[in-house]
């Protein structure tokens, strides 16, 4: 069995209702059939939408930004795990790097929010990555072991095997800045170590692990030819069909 190679793409808050349909229409049209998932980050008001005009393209997927870690409640302003799976939502970023900085949403909150997630059948997209000040201190592999320690190594075996992992180099999105192959490469091999260390050789090679941090059309092949990075969490390119459909061709 070979890595399942995913793009998604975050969109993050933006587009409203209809330059969100007028999106994913032009993604597909432009889309050519893959073995690869692409799977498609909206904001809540488009997943409705957006789920039935994917319904019928084996390899698009629906995926959430969020959701809160109770199934139901007195929680106003919130949307649960539950809802987003009745509108059709296969995945669900958890822990986002802007989720954790504006939100102060902890490690152990996060554990919480993935465990809901998997709980009902849904697919968590766990974000870890690393700030520059973190980078600069060369403390980079502490934080990110820490953070899967937290959240995701609680799990038996069997839930952790439905878990994508994205690895954000926080420096190196919105801010220009793009880590190099290698060090994309050097984080994920570390984070497959620390798989293999807790579940074993066999699972670390199954799990996918993709990259956050800015990938780009004119940089997308040469991130994804690294040998343990399986593809991409795609923020600002995502917005633009024709760069999102290149990036999604960069395989």
């Amino acid at each position: 069995m070979r890595r399942t190679q995913i793009v998604a793409g975050n969109w993050k808050m933006n587009k409203t209702y209809q330059e969100g349909r007028d999106l994913v229409k032009a993604i597909v049209e432009k889309l050519q059939p893959s073995d690869n998932k692409v799977v498609l980050c909206t904001p809540f008001i488009h997943l409705n939408s957006v789920a039935a005009s994917i319904k019928d393209i084996s390899n698009l997927h629906l995926g959430a930004q969020n959701c809160h870690q109770e199934m139901r409640g007195a929680y106003t302003g919130e949307v649960s795990a539950a809802m987003l799976q009745s509108v059709g939502a296969e995945y669900v970023i958890i822990g986002h790097s802007e989720r954790r900085k504006y939100f102060s949403e902890s490690d152990e909150l996060l554990a919480q929010k993935v465990k809901t997630v998997l709980g009902i059948g849904l697919l968590p997209i766990f974000c870890c990555g690393e700030e520059l000040a973190i980078r600069e201190e060369g403390t980079q592999n502490q934080l990110v072991k820490k953070q899967l320690e937290a959240a995701l190594f609680g799990l038996e075996e069997e839930d952790f095997a439905k878990v994508v992992i994205a690895y954000e180099p926080v420096w190196a999105i919105g801010t220009g800045k793009t880590a190099t192959p290698e060090q994309a490469q050097e984080m994920h091999a570390y984070i497959r170590a620390l798989i293999s260390e807790k579940y074993g050789e066999k699972r670390a090679d199954l799990t996918t692990i993709l990259y956050g941090g800015s990938a780009k059309p004119n940089n997308a092949k040469e991130l994804f030819s690294q040998p343990d990075v399986d593809g991409g969490l795609i923020g600002g390119a995502s917005l633009k069909a024709d760069d999102f459909v290149a990036i999604v061709n960069s395989f």
